[in-house]
């Protein structure tokens, strides 16, 4: 398995298919079209771990914004969860993040105990809730991992 970065509109697709058929996305509603803008975003870093020319997980990174080095996205292909792979994207990641800023930031869905109880085991801190943010009736939980402060 190797992660490096998205490579092709094939890619692209595979991931907003992944992304679709996963929580949080599918109690939001969120499409498999929309999924695929966010993949596409220019504005983001999206990094894939590919096996066989498959795509089984990937990561999307922002490094702009309020929250310089945050962790936007993060799925794992159903076939692929409790092996691992979720931890080595995070750190791949973290590396990223840290190399130019001491704080990694992520949201999680309060509903996501799975995922939330991932991030706490790789040190990340519940800092915050954003109420209805990404849809009407759902929480996000603000987390962060630092490594100190930014200045």
């Amino acid at each position: 398995m190797v992660i490096r970065p998205l490579a092709s509109d094939t890619e692209a697709e595979q991931c907003a298919s992944m992304m679709a058929a996963s929580e949080p996305w599918i109690s939001y509603g969120r499409t498999r079209e929309r999924c695929l803008q966010i993949v596409r975003d220019q504005t983001s870093e999206i990094y894939v771990a590919v096996e066989e020319g498959h795509v089984r997980g990937f990561v999307i990174v922002v490094m702009h914004g309020a929250f310089i080095g945050y962790i936007r996205i993060l799925c794992v292909d159903p076939s692929m969860r409790g092996k691992g792979l979720g931890t080595r994207l995070v750190a791949f990641a973290e590396e990223r993040i840290f190399s130019e800023t001491p704080n990694v930031f992520l949201c999680v869905s309060d509903f996501n105990t799975r995922a939330r109880a991932l991030y706490e085991r790789l040190g990340y801190e519940a800092i915050g809730e954003l109420r209805d943010y990404l849809a009407r009736g759902f929480t996000e939980v603000l987390m962060r991992k630092t490594r100190g402060p930014i200045g």
